[in-house]
């Protein structure tokens, strides 16, 4: 039997003066409740109550018991109300992981709104493009690019991770604007990679259902978006980025997109957590924020500013 509830009917009949009235108040029978405290006098070896048919009273030690039982139910609620306070209000500390281009110019800015709308939480922010485990490593959510694996995890999809070819207006004044992807052959094409290889890779692009590869060669490779990024807006070739971290520098004009009318790849990008039925509010609320600004039906609308271009 569970000892909480033995307590618990243990207290309704001591206070109510009998198994009945206890049985009444924690909507059980009295046999139940007499078996409820006849577990609990086996398992301490000794009588609580002394029972006859007209009346019941408290022994010594069931007077002593009593009290610490009411102490231990008391302690049992509040911990219970402080696990639906937690539920209720955003409370904590926060520990997500991001890949590190989403995380440092998508991800970064919803986490400083989010932490203005909920004051009493800490965010712990992990960016890494290597693949973690949630449970192993104490993270509550997950933001995952790519196709996923079989698992237990709650996954939410997000709109997919876009990229756009771009480049400053300085840098296309001076070298033209490539018409079609075999002209990026001719351009300085700025490589983001992870790992040293040959000189230039391919990028892909996507019209009418017809899918070309598009030499993208280059002098510079960079392993860090940020530093390609500030290459591209300096004027020195074409970069090819996801659409959050360019959408401020193109709606500003400081860099413009080139094959407009062709689309870059797109990897798929999915929020994973923990299954739990009752999740807290703090995460509630990060899920919420994030499939607002992130969800898949804002997909079709980045896309369409991004072909509208600046104002």
């Amino acid at each position: 039997m569970d000892r909480l509830t033995s307590m618990a009917a243990f207290v309704a009949a001591a206070d109510l003066g009998s198994f009945a009235a206890g049985a009444a108040a924690l909507g059980m029978s009295p046999q139940m409740v007499a078996k409820h405290v006849a577990f609990l006098e086996a398992r301490l070896g000794t009588r609580l109550i002394n029972r006859t048919t007209r009346r019941q009273s408290l022994t010594e030690f069931g007077r002593a018991y009593h009290e610490r039982c009411r102490v231990v139910l008391a302690e049992a609620e509040a911990a219970d109300a402080l696990a639906e306070t937690v539920r209720a209000h955003p409370h904590g500390t926060l520990r997500l992981n991001a890949p590190v281009t989403f995380g440092s110019h998508g991800l970064v800015p919803l986490l400083t709104r989010y932490l203005r709308d909920c004051p009493q939480v800490e965010v712990d922010l992990s960016l890494a493009d290597r693949l973690v485990d949630p449970l192993e490593e104490g993270f509550e959510a997950v933001i995952r690019l790519g196709p996923l694996a079989e698992s237990s995890l709650v996954a939410r999809p997000l709109a997919p991770y876009r990229l756009v070819a771009c480049a400053a207006p300085a840098y296309l004044g001076a070298n033209g604007v490539p018409s079609s992807p075999a002209d990026l052959s001719r351009h300085q094409c700025l490589d983001f990679s992870h790992w040293p290889r040959g000189r230039g890779s391919l990028w892909q692009f996507t019209r009418a259902g017809q899918t070309v590869e598009a030499p993208a060669a280059g002098r510079l490779r960079i392993n860090d978006f940020r530093a390609l990024l500030s290459a591209a807006r300096d004027g020195f070739g074409i970069v090819l980025g996801v659409e959050t971290a360019l959408r401020d520098d193109l709606a500003a004009g400081r860099l413009v997109r080139v094959l407009p009318d062709w689309e870059a790849p797109s990897r798929p990008m999915h929020l994973l957590t923990m299954r739990d039925r009752r999740p807290t509010a703090k995460l509630r609320r990060f899920i919420e924020m994030m499939l607002e600004e992130f969800g898949p039906d804002r997909s079709a609308v980045r896309a369409a500013s991004l072909a509208r271009g600046p104002a």
